[in-house]
Order: structure tokens, then sequence, then C-alpha cells
């Protein structure tokens, strides 16, 4: 059945949009049908970091009534498709966030997974997000202001009645000055389904406008966002194949 995963939290620049682009197209990996929804309509990001900053339809002109969901979808040359949101300062109107409920039953019926990046806080916008979500998964840095505003994130999802899948901890350096991430895991009451080290790759991709686990597949954040998906996908144990592997089938 398909899933309907927000990825939130309650600070900004933790690594969110890095998150949801690269958990949807590990996800594609392997070989599922994965729609990732840019619904941070304010300052939007995966067109951008998808290399489709500028696109004829996009979600604000679905929310606005000016076209259908379908003519939204853009597909990623990894198979991943995507459906931006309008970088042009004339599109930052009111929103009818009460199509939401309707666009993603619709996705839902020709894909596997839909992934939500919805932007910080906990506007009207965001709620309205949350408000469609069958889990979420919350991003944060382990530092307090951070883990302190994920813990807000976390009590918003759980007061709407919304399973909180996990946390992903990006940015970790496994510095001193870092929150332990048993501290983190026991502060929010919630399971870490991953954490993500610091790694220059991802600013390399950023560059090259495209997923890290497409641009550096055998770098460290890669293998970690693969274990990730493995895990929502409810494929535990696999074990990635090497080249002898890979040839043999073993």
């Amino acid at each position: 059945m398909a899933r309907v995963i927000v990825i939130n939290s309650g600070k900004g620049g933790v690594g969110k949009t890095t998150t949801a682009i690269n958990l949807g197209a590990s996800l594609n990996k392997l070989n599922k049908e994965v729609i990732i929804i840019d619904a941070n309509l304010n300052t939007p990001n995966v067109g951008l970091q998808l290399g489709a900053p500028i696109v004829p339809v996009t979600l604000n002109h679905v929310l606005n009534g000016k076209a259908d969901i379908e003519e939204a979808i853009y597909e990623h040359s990894s198979g991943t498709k995507i459906i931006p949101s309008s970088l042009s300062i004339k599109e930052l109107t009111k929103f009818n966030t009460k199509k939401l409920p309707e666009i993603t039953k619709k996705l839902k019926k020709i894909s596997d997974f839909v992934i939500i990046d919805s932007a910080a806080g906990f506007s009207e916008e965001v709620m309205a997000v949350l408000d469609v979500a069958d889990e979420i998964i919350i991003v944060t840095n382990p530092e307090m202001p951070a883990v302190t505003d994920a813990l807000k994130a976390v009590k918003v999802a759980r007061g709407m009645g919304k399973n909180v899948n996990g946390v992903i901890v990006t940015r970790h350096k496994d510095a001193r000055y870092e929150m332990p991430l048993s501290s983190i895991k026991s502060m929010l009451e919630t399971q870490i389904i991953g954490v993500i080290p610091e790694d220059k790759s991802v600013k390399e991709a950023l560059n090259l406008r495209d997923a890290v686990v497409h641009t550096h597949p055998r770098s460290k954040v890669s293998k970690k966002y693969g274990e990730i998906s493995r895990k929502v996908a409810g494929i535990e144990g696999t074990i990635e194949k090497g080249f002898l592997g890979r040839l043999f089938g073993l």
C-alpha cells in the first residue's frame, strides 16, 4: 500500500530537503515508484537541487486551481519523480492547502511512496502538510537548539495522532561538543532510524544539482541513506553486494 511520508523539522537548515531527496532517490534505487513533493511553498529547494529550478507547472499552480496534479509531475533521469514548487516571488500568494488530501490521494494510486518535504516550523501551511501524512520523519542536527525544536515537532505530530516513524540525525561529526545520540533519543522519546555523517560530498552534490546517492554512490552519506531507505521499505538485513556478488548473484 502506498505511503505518504512527510519530512519535517522544527528548525530550518538541518538538512530536511537533502534528506527528502536522498531518501526518495534511495527508495527509487530499490525499484520503488517514488514521487517527491516540494511543499515548502515559500522557500522551495527540491527542484533547484535536482536541476529543475524553473518548470512550466508547479505545485503552486495546482493548489491555486490552475492545473491538475498530473501536469506538475516531472521525472528525473534516475526515474524518481518530483513535484516542484515555484521559485517566483509572484507565486507567493495564499494557497488552498485544502486541496492537499485530494492531491495525495491521487498520487498514492500511481506510486509506492510519496515523500513530502515540508517547511520548517509549525505554520498553517506546515500543519496542512502534516495532516495528510501517513507517517512523519523528523530531521535534526546533534545540537541542543535543533533537538529542542525537533522535540516540538515530535509533540505536534503526536498531538495530531500521527505516527512518527523516527528521527534522522544529520551532519554528525562524532565530536565532544555534540549531543550524544543516546541523549537525543531519550529527549525525543523516538527511535533514531539513521545518522548521517558530515561529508563534503553533500555540498558537491548540491553544486552538481543532483542527489548525493547519484553523484557519490560509494560515500558514507549515500550508504547511510541506503540503509535508511531499506528500513523505511521494510527490507531489513539487506547487504549491499560488491562486484563479485553482482557478477555471480551471490
